[in-house]
C-alpha cells in the first residue's frame, strides 16, 4: 500500500468536524467506514439517526454541544455502536447519567461540565472501563463503582463530595483526581498502586492517610488547612509535592522521605512547591531536603515570610546545586 492510498484510508476513517457550530449534520457525508466521529464545539442537540449504523465505529465525541438528556438517549438502543471504546459527552446539558450498557469494550467514558447529581448508573458501565471522567457536576457520593477493577484515572473533581469512600476494588487505580470537593479526612481504602493523587482546594488540616500509597509520585493538596508536614515517610517514590496555600509554618516530616529504615537515600522528589504559606526561615531545610540534593530542580516559596530576605534564591541555590527553577525565576 503506498503512503498516498494509506493517508486516504486514514481520512475516510476520521471525521474531525470540531467548532464548524452545526445545528444539524444535514448535508454532512457520514461514511460507513468511520472509525472515530468527533462533533466537539457545535450546536447539536439531537443525534443524526446515520451515526446509530457506523458499526466500525471506536471513538465518538459530543463535547460541547447542547445535549440534554432526551438527546442522547438514542444511543442506548443503537446496538450496531456496541463496539465504541471512547465516548465523550463533556460539557453538555446531561441531568442524569446515560445509558451505556451496551458498550461492552468501552475504556473512556466523559461525562464532566454538566449538571449530573450522583453517579447513579455507574453501575451498569462495563468493567473494561479504564478512564472515568465527571468532573465539574453535581455529585455528592462516590458510589457503584466497585466493579471497575480495570480502572486506571478516576476524575471527580468539582463536585460535592465530602467523604472518599468505595474505592476498595479500584486496586489498579493509577490516578485520582478529587480537587474543588469539601472533603476533610483522606480514606484512600487500602490502594497501593496509585501514582497521582490531587485533593487541592478541599478542606484538609492534615496529610495523614497516604503512606500506604508507596507508589505514589505525585501529590497535590494546594489551597487547604494544611498546618504541618507528616505522614509522608513511607512515600519513597515521591517525585512532585505541592503543599502551597496552606498554613504551613516550618518543614517537618520531609526529612524522612530521604531515608530508608536501613539509612539509604532513597529521595527521588524534584519538584516542591511550598509557596503562600507561613515558613519563617530557610534554616535547616538543606538538611531536611538532604536525600534530594542532587535531584531538586523546582521549588517554590515565594509568599512565604522566609522569601523577604534579598539573599533567599542564593541560599537555596547553594543547598541544591542542580535548581532550574526557584519561584517563576528560570536558571540555564
Amino acid at each position: 500500500m503506498t503512503d498516498e492510498s494509506e493517508k486516504m484510508e486514514v481520512e475516510e476513517s476520521i471525521l474531525d468536524l470540531t467548532s464548524y457550530q452545526l445545528h444539524d449534520l444535514e448535508g454532512i457525508e457520514i461514511p460507513s467506514s468511520l472509525i472515530e466521529l468527533d462533533l466537539t464545539a457545535n450546536r447539536l442537540s439531537t443525534l443524526d439517526s446515520r451515526i446509530g449504523l457506523l458499526t466500525h465505529l471506536k471513538k465518538l465525541s459530543l463535547r460541547q454541544n447542547l445535549f440534554d438528556d432526551a438527546g442522547i438517549e438514542p444511543i442506548s438502543q443503537w446496538n450496531e455502536l456496541s463496539g465504541i471504546q471512547e465516548l465523550v459527552f463533556r460539557d453538555n446539558k446531561l441531568m442524569k447519567m446515560p445509558d451505556v450498557s451496551i458498550f461492552k469494550s468501552l475504556l473512556v467514558f466523559d461525562v464532566s461540565y454538566n449538571e449530573i447529581p450522583s453517579l447513579n448508573g455507574v453501575s451498569k458501565v462495563s468493567s473494561t472501563l479504564k478512564e472515568l471522567y465527571v468532573s465539574k457536576n453535581e455529585v455528592t457520593k462516590m458510589e457503584e463503582l466497585d466493579h471497575l477493577y480495570n480502572l486506571h484515572i478516576l476524575e471527580l473533581g468539582s463536585n460535592r463530595l465530602r467523604v472518599m469512600e468505595n474505592l476498595h476494588n479500584l486496586t489498579n487505580l493509577q490516578e485520582l483526581w478529587l480537587g474543588r470537593n469539601r472533603i476533610r479526612t483522606v480514606n484512600l481504602c487500602g490502594l497501593k498502586c496509585i501514582r497521582k493523587i490531587s485533593l487541592q482546594s478541599n478542606r484538609l488540616t492534615n496529610m495523614t492517610g497516604f503512606q500506604d500509597c508507596v507508589a505514589l509520585e505525585e501529590l497535590y493538596l494546594s489551597h487547604n488547612g494544611i498546618s504541618k508536614m507528616e505522614g509522608l515517610s513511607t512515600l519513597v517514590n515521591l517525585r512532585i509535592l505541592d503543599i502551597s496555600s496552606n498554613k504551613l509554618t516550618a518543614v517537618d516530616d520531609i526529612e524522612k522521605l530521604t531515608r530508608h529504615s536501613y539509612g539509604l537515600l532513597l529521595c527521588r522528589l524534584e519538584d516542591l512547591w511550598m509557596n503562600d504559606n507561613q515558613i519563617a526561615s530557610l534554616d535547616g531545610l538543606d538538611l531536611a531536603l538532604a536525600g534530594s540534593r542532587d535531584k531538586l530542580t523546582t521549588i517554590y516559596v515565594e509568599h512565604n515570610p522566609c522569601a523577604n530576605s534579598p539573599n533567599y534564591t542564593k541560599t537555596l541555590r547553594q543547598f541544591f546545586p542542580n535548581l532550574e527553577q526557584i519561584d517563576s525565576y528560570t536558571f540555564s
